[in-house]
């Protein structure tokens, strides 16, 4: 767990418990929306991976960001990465986004984070396993 913070932390330039925390809502939000079989596959071969999830990764952490009413600047931002992935399904991903962004995260650096992590699981569980994992998340594209 410490490790892929770490990784992270100097890659985007933030603060490893901030990467942890971020981590950990990606692989929830990943487990709340992707299909079963591969993303549970995939977060059990991450080191530490159940645990960020259970730490950060639970459902009210999405219920409490699309409950802070997606206005204003984020909401702005976040409908227009929505619109240049063609909209569809993706709340779940914009409501991480925009939680994300509320913790001082730039959309860049979540790009950065979300990119980093899947690499991460790529060597843990297999390109195979984690493509099966991107397919099945609408939206997921606007993070990578």
């Amino acid at each position: 767990m410490q490790e892929l913070a770490n990784i992270i932390a100097a890659k985007v330039g933030i603060d490893p418990a901030l990467a942890e925390k971020a981590v950990g809502m990606m692989l929830g939000l990943m487990q709340r929306t992707a299909d079963d079989g591969p993303v549970a596959e995939m977060i059990k071969a991450i080191p530490g991976g159940p645990e960020m999830v259970a730490q950060f990764g639970g459902a009210e952490a999405a219920g409490d960001a699309a409950a802070s009413g997606g206005g204003g600047l984020m909401g702005s931002i976040m409908g227009a990465v929505s619109s240049m992935t063609g909209g569809g399904d993706t709340g779940g991903v914009m409501a991480m986004g925009q939680q994300l962004m509320a913790e001082g995260l730039e959309m860049g650096q979540i790009k950065d984070i979300a990119t980093e992590t899947l690499s991460y699981a790529e060597q843990h569980a297999g390109a195979e396993t984690v493509q099966k994992v991107k397919d099945s998340i609408p939206g997921l594209g606007a993070f990578l």
